[in-house]
């Protein structure tokens, strides 16, 4: 892994898009897409500091926000452009400086400070206006799909509680008190069913079932506070498998859904502890939670997603084996780190370090290498 630098990081944000298929990355210079599967360069603009590259998808359309260090690219202004054409397709200009935006095929969510725009993708129609309480980091959790299209939002500066909005058919659907300390991060899985929560004090993760905002797992990822950079589902049509998180203490913490809430995972096998109940309210035993002990630079600020999960299965009985998944990340000292991690019958976790390059060296005619 790459040594920590003292030299302010380059990278200014980072997104994968709705299938962790892509991601972005936005510097002082300009934005870069990148293949998550084979690490190309995909597409990159060189014209100012961007703090805002949102994906559709692996379409052609991109959500993009100027950091501000140049005239043209003011934070205010969203651009909606495409990288077929290279060319601006729509703007929409606002009062202060755009914090977040996300997009899924029919909406598109722009967060400010103090509010929330809910816009018709295709007409950017506005359809809503949500008044937030002040929101400075811009945070929020919105899951990709149609069927389930919420949009999480901070409800208190005080505490760790959070509104869940129905952008589709444009209703609050529940709050949910998740943290005595206001919230750090959250994130819904790809199909809307859960929610993640975790706070500014960084010891407790929680994830609740969204339908009716009661909570599924409590995970306790340490008993000193860490800032939290990141949360992630992975990929999952039904109940997701890993919940994935980074911090600033440069570990990445694992916790495993899937075989925790495995039919066949009993307290006499010894594997991954007992059976889940349908709800559970106090911390899940440990025996489902992974650390990757140093696996990013501590203090430098990390994205890591579960790109993919195989469950391996007996044959015969149907017996859950193992738990294999590929985590991604990007630090944004500038480097891209996939690692390959399993976890099998003995609940024993290997991992290893499967590839790692610099996201700022890559051209569009140069393939990555570690």
């Amino acid at each position: 892994m790459a040594n920590q630098s003292s030299a302010p990081c380059p990278i200014i944000c980072a997104s994968f898009n709705q299938d962790n298929s892509c991601f972005a990355i936005g510097t002082r210079d300009g934005f870069r897409i990148f293949d998550t599967i084979t690490g190309k360069l995909c597409y990159e603009k060189t014209i100012g500091a961007f703090g805002i590259v949102e994906m559709l998808f692996s379409s052609s359309l991109l959500a993009i926000v100027g950091a501000g260090e140049q005239p043209s690219l003011s934070p205010r202004r969203l651009c909606l452009f495409n990288t077929t054409t290279g060319a601006s397709l729509r703007e929409l200009n606002f009062l202060t400086s755009i914090l977040a935006v996300r997009m899924n095929r029919q909406r598109l969510i722009v967060i400010l400070q103090d509010k929330a725009y809910v816009y018709e993708l295709n007409s950017l129609t506005i359809l809503d206006t949500i008044d937030t309480v002040p929101n400075t980091k811009g945070l929020c959790a919105f899951s990709p799909i149609s069927e389930a299209c919420y949009l999480a939002l901070p409800a208190s500066i005080t505490k760790g509680s959070a509104l869940l909005y129905n952008v589709m058919d444009l209703h609050l659907h529940c709050e949910i008190e998740a943290h005595r300390s206001p919230l750090a991060a959250m994130v819904l899985s790809s199909n809307g069913m859960y929610i993640a929560t975790a706070s500014e004090q960084g010891t407790i993760i929680r994830v609740y079932l969204v339908s009716d905002a009661t909570e599924s797992y409590s995970f306790r990822r340490g008993t000193y506070p860490s800032t939290i950079f990141s949360l992630s589902f992975g990929p999952s049509k039904q109940i997701p498998d890993i919940l994935a998180s980074s911090s600033s203490s440069g570990s990445v913490h694992l916790f495993n859904l899937g075989l925790a809430s495995h039919p066949r995972i009993k307290r006499s096998s010894g594997f991954l502890g007992s059976i889940i109940p349908d709800a559970v309210s106090d911390v899940l035993d440990p025996a489902h939670h992974h650390i990757l002990h140093n696996a990013v630079p501590a203090g430098v600020k990390s994205y890591a997603v579960i790109s993919k999960v195989e469950n391996v299965t007996d044959t015969a009985t149907s017996e859950l084996l193992a738990c294999r998944a590929t985590m991604c990340v990007i630090t944004y000292n500038g480097y891209f780190l996939e690692y390959n991690l399993s976890i099998d019958a003995k609940n024993e976790l290997s991992w290893a370090l499967g590839r790692e390059f610099n996201l700022l060296t890559v051209t569009l005619d140069k393939p990555p290498s570690s």
